[in-house]
């Protein structure tokens, strides 16, 4: 008596192929939203790598924030770059003790202007730190910029 059916490799394959056919079909209905989706996750996990870092620091410094956090909505400033007229948040990345690099956008020069991350940051009156993410408005299923207050 024979067995019939069919292998787990045959099984295996199969089901690797739809997977890979159903990944293209999404794409393929509305490709712009997926991609404005991923970049919005990555922009809200960003600016939560940037304030937590920015709360580790005040923590290890007496409470007290980095010097450029001021109450003027400011651009952080790229890892490396001329930092005039941004946030030098820099003191987060000295020996990768905070961050190993301040985060970009993911959309990087459409979003930001020369040594910029696209990521704004500011302390207001009450002392409380807000980074934000605007480029998020220009993404398809967007309603409203990406920020993070504490």
């Amino acid at each position: 008596m024979k067995n019939r059916g069919f292998t787990l490799l045959e099984v295996l394959l199969v089901v690797a192929i739809i997977a890979i056919l159903a990944g293209i079909v999404i794409l393929a209905i509305n490709p712009n939203k997926q991609l404005g989706d991923t970049r919005n996750a990555e922009r809200r996990s960003d600016v939560s790598t940037i304030l937590n870092a920015v709360y580790q620091y005040a923590l290890d410094n007496d409470g007290n924030l980095p010097s450029d956090i001021t109450t003027s909505n400011l651009e952080v400033c790229a890892t490396g770059g001329s930092c005039a007229g941004y946030a030098d948040l820099s003191v987060l990345t000295n020996n990768e003790r905070y961050l190993v690099s301040i985060p970009v956008d993911p959309q990087g020069a459409t979003t930001s202007a020369a040594n910029g991350t696209g990521y704004y940051i500011y302390q207001s009156s009450n002392g409380r730190v807000t980074v934000s993410a605007p480029a998020a408005l220009t993404e398809s299923s967007a309603t409203s910029s990406i920020s993070v207050t504490r």
